[in-house]
Order: structure tokens, then C-alpha cells, then sequence
């Protein structure tokens, strides 16, 4: 599997158990406070460190709020089940098993919603969640195109947008249906969506 690289960090070198300890604490946190009351203060108490050592991490609660997310979905993995099909139904149920957990419901929903008026912070999520998450769709796209389930795309202007549709299309319905419309991503409902993602790609790879 390709690896996901994280967001550029300098200054000292880091402890992963702090980090991991610090993330944890911030999703506990939020769950807990809310964002609005949320504050580096309380994550540090929780995780056992000096408040310095988060500032010396992140700028500030959003980055901070950003990276606990991420790691959340870092624990994505795209499963080798046979065919396309089963692959995407073994990736979108682990999708949906994530964000049925109450810190990545609480998080996400809250680092969403302050970026609608926070463009750098826009920016952070879609390097930090985006852009790592997108390399499921490239490696389950070219293990596809192995097995000779999807044509090749030659023209990467092309595989670029294939790639940037599957992700939107995957990401924002199982988001909308777990988070929006609080209704079970459940086996029949990934299978169902699974036919109807499977469909439009077959159209897609049509000649015009």
C-alpha cells in the first residue's frame, strides 16, 4: 500500500507517544467540551504534558484539531478481497465504522464547520485528510485496472479527475448518510451504494 505522508513539521524531534497521547486527549476533549470550549490548556492536562510542548507541535486548537482527525482516518485501509466491488464495500464499511465513533463524529463536524470561514484551515484538512485518503482511491483504481476491471487511463490530466469524482462520490455520501442523515452505512446499504458507484464508473469508461 502506497504509505500517506503527513503535513510538513519542524523544531525538535518529536515523541511519538506524546503525539498519539496529545491527539487522543483532543478527540476525548472534544467529545466531552464541544469545540467552543475545548482549549490546548485542557488537552495538555489530559495528556500529560507541559501546555509549551502543544504549542511547539501545533499553532494552534484548529491544526491541533485537524491532526486528531487524521490520524482517525490513517487507520483506513484498503482491503485485497477479490474484486473491485468487494474492495470498495471492505473500505466504505470501514469508512463508515469510523464515523460512527462519537470523538470522529464530534471532531470532523467541528473542524468542518470552522472552516467554512477559516481558508488556511480549509487548506489543512484537505492535506492533512484529503490528499492522505486519496491514495486508497489510486491504489484500488490501479489494482482494478490489474485485474482488467477498469481501462486504463493514460492522460493523467484524466486519471486525476476519475480519481478526484471516486473519492468525492465515496467520501461525501457515506459522510452524509452517517453524520447528516444519522442512518447505518450497514452491509446492505454499502452493497447497494457499491452497485450504483460501480455503474457510473462503467459509464464513465465508455467512449463518448
Amino acid at each position: 500500500m502506497q504509505s500517506r505522508i503527513s503535513a510538513p513539521r519542524t523544531g525538535r524531534p518529536r515523541s511519538a507517544a506524546a503525539d498519539a497521547a496529545i491527539l487522543a486527549a483532543t478527540r476525548a476533549a472534544l467529545v466531552e467540551l464541544g469545540w467552543s470550549k475545548l482549549t490546548l490548556g485542557d488537552v495538555a492536562t489530559r495528556a500529560g504534558v507541559a501546555k509549551t510542548t502543544l504549542y511547539r507541535r501545533w499553532a494552534g486548537k484548529n491544526e491541533l484539531v485537524v491532526d486528531a482527525v487524521a490520524e482517525l482516518f490513517d487507520e483506513l485501509q484498503l482491503p485485497d478481497r477479490g474484486s473491485l466491488a468487494a474492495d470498495i464495500e471492505g473500505v466504505v464499511l470501514q469508512f463508515a465504522a469510523i464515523l460512527s465513533r462519537p470523538e470522529a463524529k464530534t471532531a470532523l463536524m467541528a473542524v468542518v464547520a470552522e472552516s467554512t470561514r477559516d481558508e488556511p484551515l480549509r487548506e489543512r484538512i484537505r492535506t492533512s485528510i484529503v490528499d492522505r485518503q486519496k491514495c486508497l482511491v489510486l491504489e484500488g483504481r490501479a489494482r482494478a485496472q490489474l485485474r482488467g476491471e477498469l481501462p486504463p487511463e493514460p492522460d493523467p490530466e484524466s486519471a486525476a479527475r476519475t480519481v478526484d469524482l471516486i473519492f468525492d462520490v465515496v467520501a461525501g455520501a457515506v459522510v452524509h448518510r452517517t453524520l447528516v442523515s444519522a442512518e447505518p452505512a450497514d452491509e446492505e446499504w454499502v452493497r447497494s451504494f457499491t452497485r450504483v458507484l460501480l455503474l457510473g464508473l462503467a459509464a464513465g469508461s465508455e467512449p463518448a
